[in-house]
């Protein structure tokens, strides 16, 4: 048996059981976890704002020692340290077939999966967003796990499998930032600080981190932010005043809401990008008028899992770190057991903290 947190239903609290995980079937890995870091988009299945099948062993962010494989695996073998890939690409898609891996449409097919049985009365188990990280172990398929990089420690390697991903791709890919451009970054969540490093790394000259905590400036400074702003109904002018009255060249949204969004959009300079990573309700309604888009000339665009392949980030990503351009330790303000869960969801919602990490 191993033990896991478990979503019974949208709207019902998290609960820690044990749960019956099948061995490895062909093209399936058993991973040991490490470490899983606790996502906002794990939130998001939660109060149903992300809607995936249920029951389910949630946890998508997250890095272990591969136990066993199944048939036919091969760029994996028992003993190797992997980082999970909650969205695998299918390769056949329209969008993968344009190179976009990010947008595609079959990512999330393993979710309507049966992961695993729970120990207490055998009812079935959805894997969550594929991968059911938070648990002691996990079954996953193939294309759900990468080679932990040279040089990258395991349990930090956890935070690569989405946060760090979504943080530099957002600035890198989405909004391609460059070199003395102005950045502001709304929301100093665990995305958020990637995203201030990444800002850092491709050589922003202002880079502004906006929170709606006065508690979290330190965080943000300490990866990368030059300058701080507490949330309130003047930021955006508050950020054109740091600004030379223009307003910043990307703004990059970490926290999915309208609001947020909105301002975010109106702080940046005529001709500005905004980038929105925050995963918003149906309800969170932006609005717009005809003439100040034109007036303005912004660009709005999403951003889904930072506009990365993986496969090809990570290597990358693995350099910065190498080189102590990219700190994973500073996105983590709190590590936890499995039974932690709940009360990290809660510090979530009240916007405490950065990452907290379950170490296994």
């Amino acid at each position: 048996m191993v033990r896991a947190a478990v979503l019974p239903a949208v709207g019902s609290p998290l609960e820690i059981a044990d749960i019956d995980l099948p061995e490895p079937g062909p093209g399936q890995v058993r991973v040991r976890l490490a470490a899983a870091g606790v996502c906002h988009s794990d939130l998001s299945l939660t109060n149903g704002t992300m809607r995936l099948p249920v029951p389910a062993v949630l946890g998508h962010e997250g890095a272990g020692t591969v136990v066993s494989v199944g048939d036919g695996v091969t760029h994996v073998a028992p003993g190797d340290g992997v980082v999970l890939n909650w969205a695998p690409s299918c390769g056949s898609c329209h969008a993968c077939a344009l190179g976009e891996v990010w947008l595609c449409a079959n990512a999330l097919t393993g979710a309507a999966n049966i992961h695993a049985k729970r120990a207490s009365d055998g009812s079935d188990l959805h894997p969550g967003l594929n991968v059911a990280a938070f648990a002691e172990e996990t079954v996953v398929a193939a294309n759900c796990v990468l080679p932990v990089p040279d040089g990258v420690p395991l349990i930090d390697a956890a935070l690569l499998g989405c946060a760090v991903l979504t943080g530099y791709g957002a600035v890198h890919h989405s909004a391609r930032v460059r070199e003395g451009e102005t950045v502001a970054v709304y929301g100093v969540g665990g995305v958020g600080l990637a995203t201030l490093q990444a800002a850092r790394i491709a050589g922003a000259s202002k880079i502004i981190a906006v929170d709606v905590s006065p508690e979290k400036e330190a965080l943000a400074r300490a990866a990368g932010a030059t300058d701080y702003v507490v949330a309130s109904e003047t930021t955006a002018r508050e950020i054109r005043g740091l600004t030379d009255k223009q307003g910043v060249d990307v703004a990059v949204e970490c926290v999915g809401r309208a609001v947020t969004i909105r301002t975010a959009w109106e702080s940046t300079r005529r001709g500005g990008r905004t980038t929105v990573v925050g995963i918003g309700g149906k309800d969170q309604q932006v609005t717009f008028n005809a003439l100040e888009i034109f007036h303005w000339g912004r660009t709005l665009s999403g951003c889904v899992y930072g506009n990365c392949d993986p496969a090809q980030d990570l290597p990358v990503l693995a350099e910065h770190i190498r080189e102590g351009r990219l700190d994973l330790g500073t996105l983590v303000t709190e590590r936890i057991a499995l039974d932690g869960i709940p009360a990290a969801f809660d510090n979530m919602v009240a916007g405490k903290g950065g990452r907290a990490l379950v170490v296994f």
